[in-house]
């Protein structure tokens, strides 16, 4: 499974990258008119969202909509590896300090927050609501912890051509509840 997952991997970041270079900018404006309508994400939901690292789908078109509706916003933080990410409130008037992995996350100083609803990025993804990462667990073990505290909706974020038919499934991989694309909204059944 883990040699599935590296070849799944390799073809996955070659996918996205040629996605990003063919219309990356178009396609994360063209992500946040997905935004479900306001009935359908309550108003003091709290939106852990992730600064975007190369060719990811940048969310901040998104995240900006979201936050002209009066959401939260929070920015995962690496406190260890193997742990959970905790989420500190991103205030746009701050600067964002250089993490762990290439990230950029808010500084000591902002408070903790707790999402209800998290942006999540990845390789691949499938409509079983199964998503391909980097292999370091960081958001499996992220959305198990918040799950355990509580609700949360996990809804990943991709290029349309990030799409697989069926992804290998593990024991500790987290399901997504929705996945937004550029082309389309998809709504994961149980």
């Amino acid at each position: 499974m883990t040699a599935d997952k590296s070849e799944l991997r390799r073809e996955a970041r070659r996918r996205r990258a040629e996605a990003h270079r063919a219309d990356g900018i178009g396609a994360a404006a063209r992500l946040a008119e997905r935004l479900p309508p306001r009935s359908q994400i309550p108003f003091e939901a709290v939106v852990g969202a992730y600064w975007p690292i190369g060719d990811e789908i940048d969310p901040r078109p998104l995240v900006q909509t979201l936050r002209e509706r009066g959401h939260r916003l929070a920015l995962p933080v690496v406190i260890e590896s193997g742990q959970p990410l905790i989420f500190r409130e991103w205030d746009e008037s701050r600067p964002l300090d250089a993490g762990p992995h290439s990230t950029s996350q808010p500084p000591v100083s902002a408070p903790v927050l707790r999402p209800t609803m998290l942006l999540v990025p990845l390789l691949a993804f499938d409509r079983r609501g199964f998503r391909l990462g980097y292999g370091g667990g960081y958001y499996d073990r992220t959305l198990a912890a918040l799950r355990a505290q509580g609700k949360v909706r996990a809804i990943g974020l991709a290029f349309a051509t990030q799409e697989v038919d069926e992804l290998p499934e593990t024991l500790h991989d987290e399901r997504l509840d929705a996945v937004a694309t550029d082309r389309e909204w998809i709504e994961v059944r149980r």
